[in-house]
């Protein structure tokens, strides 16, 4: 069997490299990427200088792995970034472009240009690194979860396009998980002292709650799992807490997991 090409990108840290390495220890040859590129350290993957923002950046890095190999058949679509839990109202205009550019608009750029490739050699797969806020907003977090619904619906409906090309779109959908990504959020960009007590309160349940997190390794043993997968399904969900949300999110009555909701985030 020829050793499939993977592409990876936000592969420095927390679940893009631990789903790098999963992929490469699972025998793909993989390419990881990251807006500041190479870095010191041995690997088991290569890594590329990519900025999802940037369409050139984009178009570079996809046919630096062409010229490399002749094809790619899985992207994993992770990079992203969050802002620290505050009101929807404290981030600018500004600062919500910003997230939607990088966590939904790079999965649409990093997307397009790897699909005519996937369609030439009449195959492929498209992992995308969904969150259960895609289909569980979460309070002060408004923004973050509105990429991530965005992700799901793109995901989902990409999937039926393009399955008559042998290509499957897959969105995997972890909880909380500990990884840098959750030490180094944005701070909102238009703080409001309205906010500034629940703010703060929220940070604190967070900070409690991610104690208690899975670490990434089960978030790229879902992703391994997906790109293996005969017969993918749309969504897995990556961990036990994420398994029983989406069950509650299906079967709960709306009120139950409203009240759900506010209780665990100790909202009055």
């Amino acid at each position: 069997m020829n050793t499939k090409i993977a592409l990876v990108t936000g592969a420095s840290s927390g679940i893009g490299e631990a789903t790098a390495k999963r992929l490469a220890q699972a025998g793909f040859k993989v390419y990881g990427t990251s807006r500041r590129g190479a870095q010191a350290g041995r690997r088991a993957y290569e890594m590329l200088a990519l900025d999802v923002t940037s369409d050139a950046s984009v178009q570079e890095a996809v046919a630096c792995v062409m010229r490399l190999e002749g094809r790619i058949d899985l992207l994993v679509n992770n990079a992203g970034f969050g802002v620290a839990p505050a009101g929807a109202e404290e981030s600018s205009i500004a600062q919500a472009q910003s997230i939607f550019d990088t966590n939904f608009f790079g999965v649409v750029r990093m997307t397009r240009a790897v699909l005519p490739h996937m369609r030439a050699q009449g195959g492929g797969r498209v992992i995308n690194i969904g969150s259960v806020l895609g289909f569980l907003p979460m309070p002060y977090g408004a923004l973050y979860a509105a990429t991530k619904h965005a992700i799901e619906g793109y995901s989902e409906s990409l999937d039926h396009e393009l399955r008559n090309w042998g290509i499957r779109s897959v969105v995997v959908e972890p909880a909380y998980t500990k990884t840098p990504f959750d030490a180094n959020l944005l701070e909102p960009d238009a703080k409001l002292e309205a906010y500034r007590e629940v703010r703060t309160a929220m940070a604190r349940r967070i900070g409690e709650v991610m104690e208690g997190a899975e670490g990434p390794d089960v978030v790229a043993d879902t992703v391994l799992k997906a790109a293996l997968a005969v017969r993918p399904k749309l969504r897995y969900t990556a961990g036990g807490l994420a398994a029983r949300l989406r069950l509650l999110r299906t079967f709960a009555p709306a009120g139950v997991m409203d009240s759900g909701i506010r209780k665990d985030l100790r909202l009055a």
